[in-house]
Formats: C-alpha cells, sequence, structure tokens
C-alpha cells in the first residue's frame, strides 16, 4: 500500500513568558491524569469550535472537526517535553543526548516525526508539533499557542484529527514548565 505522508514542520518557537509553580523538588516529572487530558482536550477543541484568524495570512479558518486524545501522541508529546526540561533546551529538534530518547537510540538528535513513529505512531497522512515553554497553566499554553501564527494554523488545522499533549516541570531548568502538543491523522 502505498502510504502518502504530508508533514508539518513547524519552525517558529514560542518564547512566552514564564509561569510560576510550586513543586516539592527541583524536578517534578508530571503525567497528566485522565481529568486533566480531558481538560486539554477540550480546551483545544473548544478553541477548534470557532472561526479565527491565525494571522497567518489565511484569513479566517475553522471550525474544524474535534479532535480526539492519542496515547501514542502523547508519549512522543511527553518524550520531547521531558527532553527540553531535562536538557534546558527549547527546540523541535531533540537536544541529541541522553534525555532525548529517540535521538539517543538513533544516535543523533530527533526530529519531532522520529519520535511519535517511535512512540508507536505510524502509517499517517499528516503530523504537527507545538512546544511552549513557562505557561503555568491549560488557559495560559492555549493563549499563547492561539496568538502565535503557525502554532494557531496546527491547533486550527482540519488535517489533524488526533492530539496528545503533555507537560513536564522542572524547577532548574530557565523555562521550569514545558509543553509539547503532537497532531496526527492516520491512513
Amino acid at each position: 500500500m502505498l502510504q502518502v505522508r504530508f508533514i508539518i514542520p513547524l519552525i517558529s518557537l514560542l518564547f512566552v513568558g514564564c509561569g510560576s509553580v510550586t513543586t516539592t523538588s527541583d524536578s517534578d516529572y508530571i503525567e497528566f491524569t485522565k481529568p486533566e487530558q480531558q481538560e486539554i482536550l477540550i480546551a483545544i477543541n473548544k478553541a477548534r469550535s470557532v472561526a479565527r484568524d491565525c494571522n497567518d495570512g489565511l484569513g479566517i479558518v475553522g471550525p474544524a472537526k474535534p479532535l480526539t486524545w492519542n496515547i501514542e501522541l502523547y508519549a512522543s508529546a511527553y518524550e520531547h517535553s521531558f527532553d527540553l526540561a531535562e536538557s534546558n533546551t527549547f527546540d523541535h529538534k531533540g537536544s541529541g543526548t541522553h534525555s532525548d530518547i529517540t535521538g539517543s537510540n538513533n544516535g543523533n538528535a530527533s526530529m519531532f516525526f522520529e519520535r511519535i513513529e517511535a512512540n508507536g505512531y505510524t502509517e499517517y497522512i499528516a503530523l504537527g508539533e507545538n512546544i511552549a515553554g513557562g505557561q503555568s497553566n491549560i488557559k495560559e499554553v492555549m493563549e499563547a499557542w492561539l496568538n502565535s501564527p503557525d502554532h494557531c494554523k496546527n491547533i486550527m488545522s482540519d488535517m489533524f484529527s488526533e492530539v496528545g499533549v503533555a507537560i513536564v516541570v522542572k524547577q532548574d531548568s530557565d523555562y521550569k514548565i514545558y509543553w509539547t502538543q503532537n497532531f496526527g491523522s492516520k491512513i
């Protein structure tokens, strides 16, 4: 079977404000609970439910179909948020260090689509990734992403049907809070 793949790389980075989080140690790796996964999914789908101008030159887009949560996209998002926090870097490309699991396994710095594939999300037709750093809650990160043309375009894209979002908090890092939002659609 011929596979058609459209990869939507997200080059722009989001360096928006710093929030504060109270933690009990220098390093807290947070896994979203089911209610928190539901909360972020509701926020994403609420944003997708209205027409909006992402200020990307394409005019008004949407509303877009609701997304569903995907555990493989979540796992790849968690891997990248963990790497960003642990390596104290901020890029869509993995750090290439021991905390960049997919990159370490491949002997290079990982790309977002490699992390997604390594976590089991294969036979896709579209992929995308948003990252953010410093926002202390879902409302802040969604506002930041929606105010960024390329991030907003990913959120509003009807090419995507699934999403996974992860957050990692590391107090002794530059941003302290790292968010990764991975999007996909399967064949």
